[in-house]
């Protein structure tokens, strides 16, 4: 079995009036601990009123790295400067490359606005190696209905995105052979999946309670585990749902600034003047 070295509790802060868990990096847990894994912020479970002014993240650039964002709840418009616009809906995933530079932005639907509801998300950053971050950036929106949904038996149910499980192949084509999954438990359920101890672990219990490879984890807590070993077991003693994923780790110095990723401070400075300069393409308005 892989040795869990540490659980992490996330730190809770507000993003225009959005409640939200950070889970890394946040203290005790720094952006390079989990490379190629970033950063995760995890977005409600939250109530809007009806008239309200949906989810705050308005235009914005980023360059670097892949982001990964499951909606669990609520929905999501995605409108980029390549020409793409995207809604998804509760169950759905966004999966953008930002690699060499793009401008999105990120707000929950007129609909959504006018009526009002519940919104829960978790937005996941997956760093790209230094041969990729001059890539085309990219978008893919998946709704409920485009992600393989793995009946595990007895009460589990595994939602495959990128990689090969049991047979099946998730939707998205990974760029690093990413393999990521949502992974929904009912109280009882156990599973046991293995993972070469030379790919990172992401494992994250956003509700419920699991007891994996024989510790107690609740809701909303990252685990985080050595690098020997390769079974991992979970058990859930109340319906839960994990973010549940693995990658190779690039390896390569870490450097983050605000929405950019690169490998030095140099970079990141290029990265600036290119986005001032207009160099990621025409600015989004809206």
């Amino acid at each position: 079995m892989r040795t869990v070295v540490q659980l992490h509790k996330p730190m809770y802060t507000e993003i225009g009036g959005l409640s939200t868990w950070e889970v890394i990096p946040s203290p005790g847990l720094e952006m390079e601990a989990l490379d190629p894994f970033l950063f995760l912020n995890d977005h409600g479970p939250q109530v809007y009123p009806p008239n309200n002014e949906g989810l705050p993240f308005g235009p914005h650039p980023h360059k670097g790295f892949e982001t990964i964002t499951f909606i669990l709840d609520g929905d999501l418009v995605h409108r980029d400067n390549t020409g793409y616009v995207s809604a998804i809906k509760a169950g759905g995933v966004q999966w953008m490359t930002a690699g060499k530079g793009i401008i999105h932005s990120e707000i929950s639907s007129d609909e959504f606005k006018q009526k009002g509801g519940n919104i829960e998300m978790l937005q996941l950053w997956v760093n790209l190696p230094k041969r990729l971050k001059e890539t085309d950036p990219g978008y893919i929106g998946l709704q409920a209905n485009d992600i393989p949904a793995i009946d595990l038996g007895v009460g589990a149910k595994l939602n495959l995105i990128s990689g090969e499980y049991q047979g099946s192949k998730g939707p998205v084509n990974s760029l690093t052979g990413l393999w990521m999954s949502t992974l929904e438990m009912k109280a009882g359920a156990g599973q046991r999946f293995e993972v070469d101890p030379s790919r990172q672990v992401f494992f994250y219990v956003t509700k419920g309670q699991v007891m994996v490879n024989g510790e107690k984890v609740g809701g909303k807590t990252l685990v985080r585990f050595g690098t020997e070993g390769s079974i991992i077991t979970v058990n859930a003693t109340e319906d839960a749902v994990i973010l549940f994923g693995h990658g190779s780790p690039t390896g390569e110095p870490i450097v983050a600034r605000g929405p950019f990723v690169m490998n030095t401070e140099e970079e990141i400075r290029q990265a600036w003047k290119d986005y001032q300069q207009g160099r990621f393409g025409k600015p989004l308005d809206h």
